[in-house]
């Protein structure tokens, strides 16, 4: 079977289990996992097979002109390289974790099928878009994804949360995707083809007449897509959906599938040196201020939420100083610990039988409850911190790496602008990075909050896949960085001593400095006077917590029945974490200049038409209808009432002719 074949089935399968999920789920239910699980399972054998024998070397091509348009050509076109090949594999790897996972789950769950078909459906459509080698066909999975986006975190839509949740995504994403359409399309006019190879070879002619213009267009969709700033509200509040979807979304899938398009638009991205600034400091904000709201939330999987913006920021800024190959090396090793960290997080939310665990601060002994959650979700915590050796280490150095060479003018690829925000940002954000996850660490599984009630040992097919997980999370970064140049440009990837000395003590600094404010909060509430829960009810949990640090005074009574106090996020961000708790107020913000203008101008059209145009089309037919009442009186039905009306028209007449006569 040829590469080509091989390559057509990896996303064909998943998309083939999907239709027969949903065909079955009814009526013969007994084949809804292992059509949810065999099929991925093979694309993932199939992605690893391709990638065995494209081995680095030239890229596959190969394409069939889908439809004649009688000017640009669309064609279903692949182009696999070392990129497409290594990051397929990813897809197939997180996607099949995420199905075996589900089984477990999801295992009481009425709509299990619906919800495996479309994990299917997704997993097809990001495969589509990695393999895929024509901006249209790549546009068909974009917006594929999308769609399932919407569905799979609305899937608990009884709640108002989910509902508004899935809503939200799906609208700040189309968003963003208006001008990336718009993007493509003048891209395609100025490089004749929507064929990913012609247009890199148009902009290595330098035949593009407007490549700032497009590259910012097409950016817009990435924000949207990728959830950078300032089109990154959307992820947080998607946690509403299944945790193992989150593991998906954020490891693999949808919020990769930005950062992948510019590694394989780059070049047309360096053409303008404004649309790399532009680049490096959305990659700037989104870092640093994502990083801020993980350090101030409560969710958990909020937590994890912000820290996938933050690290995305990182792969953004790795392409803003023009080196693709550190962007996906950190996306390999960043989808592999943080579908860990889903998965782990969900570990723990099934532990406690309900989603109201996912708060931190009323966690308490869960880790001796789930020992395999606790180690596994360590190993990922410390690959997020860039802890070494563990893989988030050498793929974060890689991206810092890449910005000092090009602050120190190693590099021409990008100016000199975007390599000092890159990494400034990102050492700052490395600090905040360690000191979230440290927190994360100590609340979940050194928390003092309520004890939840104990639901048993979790199912071995969401145990088994944190296990799997935290194999590359602790070793791929050991050679991945060796050998990853010969599947990518060819450029260098190790650790160099600057950054790793520099990235490595701020981490560090940050782990410690968190660890000896939980001590400090943790003390401060270790003397509580008996009975005190009774005056200070969990609803008032957080203004209590406040005045307790404020005053250095205990404020609960039994603290297995309080939320946590000993937060060391408020006492690390001071007057500052009611802002990064709410996200900065970016959804207020955006509610006062878009939302209420909109609804403002929707309540005007509304009342126009009801009292200005109604008005009108009531009056036009009113007109017709008074005059129709009129005649119809007339129209008795009575013969001698008609004979005495002719007479009477026929003596006016009459008269009428004898006055005209006379006054001749």
């Amino acid at each position: 079977m040829t590469t080509t074949t091989l390559a057509v089935l990896v996303p064909l399968l998943p998309f083939l289990g999907a239709v027969a999920g949903l065909l079955l789920g009814r009526t013969a239910p007994g084949f809804v996992r292992p059509l949810a699980v065999l099929p991925t399972l093979t694309a993932l054998v199939l992605a690893a097979l391709v990638a065995a024998r494209q081995g680095g070397d030239a890229a596959v091509d190969a394409a069939t002109e889908l439809t004649p348009t009688g000017s640009v050509p669309i064609e279903l076109a692949l182009h696999i390289d070392g990129f497409a090949a290594l990051v397929a594999v990813l897809v197939g790897l997180v996607a099949s974790c995420v199905q075996i996972y589900s089984t477990g789950y999801l295992r009481d769950d009425p709509r299990y099928p619906s919800y495996a078909a479309l994990v299917s459906l997704f997993t097809s459509a990001m495969l589509l878009v990695v393999y895929s080698g024509d901006l249209i066909v790549l546009l068909v999975g974009w917006e594929v994804m999308g769609i399932c986006s919407y569905f799979l975190v609305g899937h608990y839509w009884e709640t108002p949360e989910a509902r508004a949740a899935s809503l939200k995504a799906f609208l700040v994403t189309k968003l963003g995707d208006v001008p990336f359409l718009i993007g493509l399309f003048a891209l395609a006019t100025d490089a004749g083809s929507f064929r990913i190879t012609r247009v890199l070879g148009a902009v290595a002619s330098g035949s593009l007449d407007h490549p700032t213009l497009i590259a910012l267009l097409l950016l817009a969709g990435v924000a949207g897509k990728s959830a950078q700033f300032p089109l990154h509200t959307w992820l947080p509040d998607a946690m509403a959906g299944p945790t193992p979807v989150s593991a998906l979304i954020h490891a693999a899938t949808m919020v990769a599938a930005g950062v992948y398009f510019i590694a394989r638009l780059l070049p047309l991205f360096e053409a303008s040196q404004a649309a790399m600034v532009v680049l490096a400091v959305m990659a700037a904000v989104t870092m640093a201020g994502s990083a801020l709201a993980a350090l101030a939330q409560d969710d958990i999987k909020r937590v994890l939420a912000y820290s996938t913006i933050g690290q995305l920021g990182y792969m953004s800024g790795a392409l803003a100083v023009g080196d693709r190959g550190a962007a996906v090396f950190h996306l390999l090793s960043h989808g592999a610990f943080k579908a860990l960290l889903f998965l782990a997080a969900g570990v723990i939310i099934h532990a406690a039988g309900t989603n109201s665990l996912a708060a931190m601060s009323r966690m308490r002994n869960l880790r001796d409850r789930i020992p395999d959650a606790y180690w596994t979700m360590t190993v990922a915590l410390l690959a997020l911190a860039a802890i070494p050796p563990f893989s988030g280490f050498f793929s974060k150095e890689a991206v810092l790496g890449v910005a000092e060479h090009v602050v120190t003018g190693h590099t021409e690829h990008a100016p000199a602008a975007a390599g000092w925000i890159v990494l400034v940002a990102g050492l700052v954000t490395a600090v905040l990075t360690a000191a979230y996850a440290m927190r994360l660490w100590l609340l979940a599984f050194r928390g003092r909050g309520a004890e939840a009630p104990d639901h048993g040992r979790q199912p071995l097919t969401m145990t088994v896949v944190l296990w799997v997980l935290a194999v590359p999370s602790l070793a791929l970064g050991g050679f991945a960085f060796r050998l990853l140049p010969d599947w990518f440009d060819g450029r260098d990837l190790s650790p160099t001593l600057t950054t790793s000395v520099l990235g490595t003590g701020v981490a560090l600094v940050g782990g410690i400095v968190t660890y000896a404010a939980w001590r400090h909060t943790t003390a401060l509430t270790a003397r509580v006077p008996l009975g005190a829960v009774a005056a200070h009810p969990e609803g008032d949990a957080a203004q209590v917590e406040a005045e307790a640090i404020a005053t250095h005074e205990p404020a609960y009574g039994d603290i297995a029945y309080a939320p946590d106090p000993a937060d060391p996020g408020r006492l690390l961000l001071g007057p500052l974490h009611r802002h990064a708790a709410a996200g900065f107020h970016l959804d207020a913000l955006y509610r006062t200049l878009f939302v209420r203008p909109v609804q403002a101008g929707a309540s005007l059209v509304r009342f126009l038409d009801r009292e200005v145009v109604e008005t009108y089309v009531r009056g036009a037919g009113a007109l017709p209808r008074w005059l129709g009442t009129a005649v119809r009186r007339a129209q008795t039905g009575n013969v001698q009432t008609y004979v005495s009306a002719l007479l009477a028209g026929t003596v006016v007449l009459a008269v009428a002719v004898v006055l005209v006569a006379t006054g001749a």
